[in-house]
């Protein structure tokens, strides 16, 4: 694939990129290992005054890099500037508060005395270059959510991003750099999937962290097994949006439609199975048609558009064969489902009922803005369907039913159950998932001890 901005609104080039060739790999490789070196030892306060320099800057590019991420892969130009400011917000958040997260630890003095110990300490370092591969679909969040916490740490940072937003990617390495961190913290990486496994095994390179498609979470994690690096994972998402009884149907109806389209419905975390109870199914599915029915399909850069292109063309054809053969073996399409005419690699909010286990819809992530109904007798059913899923990201559940509640938090399999609300990620909450959704978490004080030396300091007496 090569590196270039295409515009997915109409189709059309505007950029190229040459990768960048073993000899200046090797220099960037060079630089990050010396640069940790040193950048490890600064203190908290030194990296601190430097987030949030780089957080400043990012509020007042907000704008211009809102419409790069637009131009680069097709979310509306509203949503870019949100995330924008969604990241200023997580860099200021672990620029106050990771030398708390990161804060020494001294264990119960009745276990240091019976270690035989006058003091211990428990500190956490940092590992060293941190290669991250990151996805497309919210190129400067995926991003930011790895670097604010690592940098934080002392660790540095080297970004191999998705191949048709290398705009964004090179604005985040100039972004680091005027705000004062020194060469080598935080480098792009101009190189195609191809490279990341060499980088992988080089010896300088100490972990590494992926948000992505399943196989190419495989592949990182086979490397890096093999050269037994600390890796988190970060993969797809079907998270099931289960609809009780007790529930608000209007704001619930009205959620599940945000939920099911953010990011012109490119999203690991957002809802695509809906499951309903049967005795409000048919009140549902109504209200929520009719809002998919409703919304404005169009130019990104449109400030009311509410959903814009897929990234891809084959983004596009991916979503539409898993639609396709849903409704040859027998869905009902309740809206959407046809391709539009015109430029670009536009796809409608659609709805899908009658989803059977046979339909590859079931079993794999729809990466679009389309949905699946399904009809639940009762709690135990609910369950049982949402479980029926090779991912576990996140998950959600409309109820008043405190019993409810508890019963759905013990038994969904998912990284997050979220109640009467649509899944989001905090930098205060930890972030990730299970099964095939990936392992290790991002975000919140787990997330930047992720990629430390959890050290144990025991003194004699």
């Amino acid at each position: 694939m090569p590196i270039a901005t295409v515009n997915p609104a109409t189709g059309e080039t505007l950029k190229t990129y040459e990768a960048m060739g073993e000899e200046e790999l090797e220099r960037r490789l060079q630089l990050a290992e010396a640069t940790f070196r040193t950048y490890r030892t600064t203190g908290f306060a030194e990296r601190s005054r430097l987030l949030d320099k780089a957080a400043d800057l990012l509020d007042e590019d907000q704008r211009e890099i809102g419409r790069i991420m637009t131009t680069e892969m097709g979310k509306p130009v509203k949503q870019a500037r949100a995330e924008a400011a969604k990241c200023a917000k997580a860099m200021r958040w672990y620029a106050e508060r990771a030398e708390g997260l990161l804060a020494e630890e001294e264990p119960d003095e009745t276990d240091v005395r019976d270690s035989g110990a006058s003091r211990v300490r428990v500190r956490y370092r940092p590992l060293g270059p941190v290669l991250a591969v990151m996805p497309w679909n919210f190129p400067l969040w995926q991003v930011i959510r790895f670097a604010a916490p690592a940098l934080m740490a002392g660790n540095v940072g080297l970004l191999k991003h998705a191949s048709n937003v290398p705009q964004t990617a090179l604005y985040l390495e100039d972004l680091f750099h005027r705000a004062g961190f020194r060469e080598g913290c935080f480098q792009t990486l101009l190189i195609g999937s191809a490279a990341v496994d060499d980088v992988l095994r080089d010896e300088r390179v100490k972990a590494a962290t992926l948000t992505g498609s399943e196989p190419a979470g495989r592949a990182v994690a086979s490397t890096a097994g093999e050269m037994i690096k600390k890796t988190v994972l970060e993969l797809g998402g079907s998270d099931p949006y289960v609809v009780m009884p007790s529930a608000d149907l209007d704001r619930a109806a009205r959620v599940a439609v945000t939920a099911r389209v953010q990011n012109n419905g490119q999203s690991c975390i957002a809802a695509k199975r809906f499951i309903v109870h049967t005795d409000v199914y048919d009140a549902f599915a109504e209200r929520f048609v009719a809002g998919m029915r409703a919304l404005k399909v169009g130019d990104p850069l449109e400030e009311d558009t509410e959903v814009g292109p897929l990234a891809s063309e084959q983004g596009r054809a991916d979503i539409e064969e898993l639609v396709d053969d849903a409704r040859r073996t027998g869905a009902e399409v309740l809206c959407g489902g046809e391709r539009p005419d015109g430029p670009g690699w536009f796809y409608p909010p659609t709805v899908l009922a009658g989803i059977t286990r046979e339909m590859r819809i079931h079993r794999e992530e729809a990466f679009g803005p389309v949905a699946t109904l399904y009809r639940a007798g009762d709690l135990d059913e609910a369950l049982l369907i949402a479980n029926d899923s090779p991912f576990g990201l996140s998950s959600n559940v409309w109820t008043r039913d405190e019993t409810e509640v508890e019963r759905f938090a013990r038994d969904l399999e998912a990284g997050a159950v979220y109640v009467n609300g649509m899944t989001a990620s905090h930098p205060a909450f930890p972030f990730g998932g299970v099964k095939r959704s990936g392992y290790g978490r991002e975000l919140s004080g787990h997330g930047i001890r992720e990629f430390c030396n959890i050290t144990t300091v025991w003194q004699g007496a």
